[in-house]
């Protein structure tokens, strides 16, 4: 079944994971933005947590070169594909063919969100020039 953005943004609203808080902020002359999906310095902080509370499991070869099926189908979103590549050691989705997969626990994630350590100051943003 294919979601509409209005179905999206709904499920969105319901899910516990705010991707926000683990990602950059950039300030321009015209706003902020956020990127919306995990920073490195993020998934570094807590990268033996994450290991620590995973599940090794088969790789299903219907996620082959496909990490955002994945992230799909164990949390609810395609945004943690790229937490699922990194804390399988893989840099690109074109090396997502494994045996065995690491999955971080979804309680294991929600407790990194919940964190907030994410909160910068304005002065502490790195400044884009468009």
């Amino acid at each position: 079944m294919a979601f509409t953005i209005d179905q999206e943004v709904k499920a969105a609203l319901r899910s516990p994971f705010d991707i926000s808080k683990m990602s950059e902020i950039y300030k321009t002359t015209n706003g902020y933005y956020t990127f919306q999906s995990p920073s490195l310095d993020t998934i570094n902080k807590y990268f033996y947590y994450l290991l620590r509370y995973s599940k090794e499991l088969k790789f299903d070869k219907k996620y082959k070169y496909r990490p955002d099926y994945l992230s799909y189908d164990q949390y609810g979103t395609v945004t943690l594909d790229q937490l699922l590549l990194y804390v399988n050691g893989i840099s690109s989705p074109e090396d997502f063919d494994l045996i065995t997969v690491f999955v971080p626990e979804k309680e294991a994630v929600i407790e990194i969100l919940q964190d907030n350590f994410r909160e910068k100051d304005i002065e502490d943003m790195t400044e884009i020039t468009w």
